[in-house]
């Protein structure tokens, strides 16, 4: 049981955190791939070598550490965690795993001197504190999907019903259940979860859903990263009628209900989860405002789709702009990057509207700053974000 001296010595940890917490889950997660290989299908081994993911982890200790008094201060980053763990098919045999490497990190990363026994008393009673709330909210939500209309716990066998080349980098591929049965519903935003082998060795990926629910298949739309091992493996080996596993849909990026006008802004792939939320809010009456970046006309994927429903739709109103753009491109609406300049053109005249904005992490970071400062309530900008927040300030 976490007791009062228990909380205080966690909050007295902070700063040490705050120095040097990447150095410490960078040592948990070296002697958790180690010591448990069975958890590498769970991680990205290409966030894992770029530190994004031990980057991510240290914010959330440090975020848990900080608020241990309150949780409920912790806000958005819980409900961040419970979600990445439902796609991926975390159980809570995982969880103590994670915690005797995370102690003996804090023990060999920080000294004896400093991480004392009490220090680590406290941080074990803290550690099982969280992971019975996780796994709490993680069952709950499993229960929740499993026992939805279509829903379902667990790894479930789809085939593609087709694929679709939508630029010279995206691909988008349909999925079908294979049992033929009914298929859950997920909110616009969400991803779903995915379970390959290659060569061998078993890979865990999450794709978001680039199509509306239907209750009939899921589209997910990938670019081939040049050194992305399973999105390379998708463009050239997934063909139609082949097998895949799923998890299903979870993520807490998700299009809100709201009248206010709603703006999409996306750079590059970024633009999968936009076009659920987009077909989703034509639905409706609001107003949309739809802004994609793309290098060029080449790798601008889905055009004629958001060029179509703009004919159908004038409560529409869509921009683009190539920051490479090619000899006869013709982006209608600008080259060069998306700047402050532009925006402010291109936003509705009223700041109160809800902004989803998502792209590479240059292209978000500059985002926040710039609806910031073109006067968007923070409240009401939302984003997808793998890594501490701190790196979008």
């Amino acid at each position: 049981m976490l007791s009062a001296e228990h909380r205080a010595i966690v909050k007295s940890t902070v700063p040490l955190l705050e120095s040097g917490g990447e150095a410490l889950t960078t040592h948990v997660y070296g002697l958790l791939m180690t010591e448990h290989p069975e958890v590498r299908p769970y991680f990205n081994q290409a966030h894992q070598a770029s530190g994004a993911q031990p980057r991510a982890l240290a914010n959330s200790v440090l975020m848990y550490a900080k608020h241990i008094d309150r949780l409920e201060q912790l806000g958005d980053l819980v409900s961040q965690i419970v979600n990445k763990h439902v796609a991926l098919d975390i159980l809570p045999e995982h969880y103590p795993l994670v915690g005797s490497c995370l102690l003996r990190s804090i023990r060999e990363v920080l000294g004896a001197e400093i991480a004392t026994d009490a220090v680590i008393e406290a941080w074990a009673a803290a550690y099982g504190q969280l992971a019975d709330l996780l796994i709490g909210l993680e069952e709950s939500m499993y229960s929740e999907r499993e026992n939805a209309p279509g829903g379902w716990r667990g790894l479930r066998l789809f085939r593609v019903a087709r694929r679709v080349v939508e630029s010279d980098e995206i691909t988008s591929f349909y999925l079908r259940p294979d049992d033929g049965g009914e298929l859950l519903a997920f909110q616009p935003g969400q991803y779903i979860g995915m379970r390959l082998v290659l060569d061998g060795e078993e890979v865990r990926r999450n794709y978001s859903l680039s199509a509306a629910a239907n209750g009939r298949e899921y589209r997910i739309s990938v670019k081939r990263e040049p050194d992305g091992r399973v999105s390379k493996h998708l463009h050239a080996n997934l063909k139609e009628n082949d097998a895949i596993e799923l998890l299903a849909p979870a993520g807490n990026f998700k299009l809100e209900p709201s009248d206010k006008p709603l703006v999409l802004i996306t750079g590059g792939v970024g633009i999968t989860p936009a076009l659920a939320m987009l077909e989703t809010a034509l639905q409706t009456e609001r107003p949309v405002y739809f802004i994609h970046a793309a290098r060029n006309s080449g790798v601008h994927a889905f055009r004629d789709f958001v060029d179509a429903h703009a004919e159908k739709h004038p409560r529409l109103k869509r921009f683009y702009c190539y920051s490479e753009a090619r000899h006869g491109d013709l982006p209608a609406h600008g080259t060069g990057y998306l700047d402050q300049a532009r925006l402010a053109q291109w936003l509705p005249e009223t700041r109160d509207v809800d902004a989803y904005f998502l792209g590479p992490l240059p292209f978000m970071k500059a985002l926040k700053q710039t609806l910031k400062a073109l006067g968007v309530p923070e409240a009401q900008t939302h984003h997808e974000f793998f890594g501490p927040a701190a790196a979008l300030e």
